[in-house]
């Protein structure tokens, strides 16, 4: 009786166990392939952007702790299309902070204008300062 009582108890256990993994909702899954762009080939593919901007964190790095401000292209080009295309928060797994997301989104937006070309999201507005004299 025991025995019987431990197998029906192990079989509803494998049972709930096996319905709370189907209830993994298909549109999150495919929701989620489509952000980080797995089967996309070209450039703009999120996983090449955050390799390519793994490759160029030296330069990172010199930007914040020296004040020098030559990020190249290609390393603008991909911290801009992280934080415009795919997830901001994929930069933190580089340990690259909010803040300075925010900073090199900024500098590489304002680098691609100047250089003639246009930012993948749209250049920031521009506000007026009252009182600042230009």
């Amino acid at each position: 009786m025991a025995s019987y009582v431990a197998i029906v108890l192990l079989l509803s256990l494998v049972a709930s166990s096996a319905m709370g993994t189907s209830r993994i909702p298909r549109s999150r899954v495919s929701t989620l392939r489509a952000r980080l762009r797995v089967e996309e080939e070209g450039p703009s593919s999120c996983w090449d952007a955050l390799f390519e901007l793994k490759s160029c964190s030296g330069e990172v790095v010199l930007f914040f702790l020296n004040g020098e401000t030559t990020l190249g292209p290609s390393c603008c080009n991909a911290i801009r299309v992280i934080e415009h295309e795919c997830w901001p928060s994929m930069m933190q797994s580089l340990g690259i902070t909010a803040e300075e997301g925010d900073i090199l989104r900024g500098y590489c937006d304002a680098a691609a204008v100047n250089r003639g070309g246009s930012t993948v999201g749209g250049p920031p507005p521009h506000h007026e300062c009252p009182g600042l004299v230009h």
